[in-house]
């Protein structure tokens, strides 16, 4: 795999040597169990997967290239390069300026670029608009493009599929940049559809199977939808594929959801001319995330903290996951850790920051499982633990445990 270059700040003092111990030792990826680092009075458990995946390193590579090889020049990002708050503010600090807020609101009016402008494609991607809007501006879209390999074989998929005549359902959230961009190439080369959950897949098959009239749909999918999309024609062959950082169980419901559907609706010996299979078509790091927190949940834990930015996906998916189990604070730094018994986290439903009072567990012994999203650095994991280590005096060093464990893996 290609090696990339990171800021070294972003960079953990011991979590990337304990990566790469369980690398070593599981080269195929089988063990899912955590790494126990145990401080006396309190216990952590790390994930065996979280943190950078190949697509964010791509992208930091990229934009930090860029800039050091552009001196002088005006260099923008469509958006957030990737979905953390840090990153993103040391961008920033380097001159890079922002040309939309994640949801698409221009901060910066496209007629206030040239053609000497440097334009950074995020990692999520982009719109086909928006690419030729910069084509007219006379800036090369391609250039400085750090689009995610992944996200890109799902466009690729849906364009193979869609030249085939089957109708693409996207699974998630429309308002993503990554849906969006997902959206604006499906429905190029055929009819395309949004659906955000089961809930709103479950109506979508009652208007497939006819048990809800056709209007419904155009009301109830309003603006996330093909133009020119008609109910009766275009769903005889469907295809699902997925925002790249979704819940494996969340898209599983919905494929079999609407695989059954186009059964019920075509009968189950027909199936093959009328639904495709993709099974490819979330990343790799989406997986080994969440097979990791499965394997952390299994721990017997006081609370769990995962670390990453708000707007984050596939963060938010490792939160619900750990929320069926144990009581999660969700923090984008050490900085929410206020106290020993004050900290504030976000709540993934509200969509609000709150404090939390006692969150600690007042046991002899606090088990902490800690992880973190995809485009969260390792140093501010190392940070959020170093910080709760410094509330319990009596524990044993954070350097000295963590060689002790290396050395025992060897």
């Amino acid at each position: 795999m290609k090696n990339f270059k990171i800021p070294e700040s972003y960079k953990s003092s011991f979590i990337t040597r304990i990566k790469h111990s369980r690398k070593t030792d599981d080269p195929k990826k089988k063990d899912f169990f955590p790494t126990l680092l145990n401080f006396g009075p309190i216990r952590f458990y790390l994930a065996r997967h979280f943190g950078f995946c190949y697509g964010v390193e791509n992208a930091i590579d990229i934009a930090y290239k860029t800039i050091e090889e552009n001196p002088g020049r005006r260099i923008f990002l469509l958006s957030e390069m990737i979905h953390n708050p840090g990153v993103n503010s040391d961008l920033e600090k380097l001159g890079v300026r922002f040309l939309m807020d994640t949801s698409g609101k221009q901060i910066i009016n496209w007629d206030e670029l040239t053609k000497d402008d440097i334009v950074i494609i995020p990692a999520f991607g982009t719109t086909l608009e928006i690419e030729n809007k910069l084509n007219e501006i006379g800036i090369d879209a391609y250039r400085y493009n750090t689009t995610c390999p992944f996200v890109e074989k799902v466009w690729n998929r849906s364009e193979q599929l869609g030249q085939q005549k089957y109708t693409v359902i996207i699974h998630g959230k429309h308002y993503h940049e990554e849906t969006r961009a997902t959206f604006s190439h499906s429905r190029m080369n055929a009819p395309a559809i949004i659906v955000r959950d089961i809930d709103e897949t479950k109506t979508l098959a009652s208007i497939i199977l006819n048990e809800k009239p056709s209007e419904e749909f155009y009301k109830l999918f309003s603006g996330k939808y093909s133009v020119g999309f008609n109910v009766k024609k275009n769903f005889l062959k469907v295809v699902v594929v997925n925002q790249t950082k979704i819940l494996e169980i969340e898209k599983q419901e919905i494929v079999d959801l609407l695989k059954e559907t186009m059964k019920k609706k075509f009968s189950a010996e027909n199936i093959k001319d009328h639904f495709a299979d993709t099974r490819d078509t979330l990343c790799y790091a989406t997986n080994d995330n969440q097979e990791a927190t499965y394997g952390l949940l299994k721990q017997k834990a006081d609370l769990a903290i995962v670390v990453g930015g708000y707007n984050s996906s596939n963060t938010s998916h490792i939160v619900e996951l750990c929320e069926e189990k144990l009581p999660t604070y969700f923090i984008s730094s050490e900085e929410k850790i206020l106290s020993k018994i004050l900290i504030k986290h976000f709540d993934v439903h509200s969509r609000k920051e709150i404090e939390a009072v006692n969150y600690l567990s007042e046991k002899n012994v606090v088990d902490i499982i800690l992880t973190s999203g995809a485009s969260c650095p390792d140093a501010v994991v190392e940070a959020v633990l170093r910080r709760i280590h410094s509330f319990f005096p009596d524990a044993k060093a954070v350097d000295e445990v963590v060689e002790k464990y290396l050395s025992l893996e060897k």
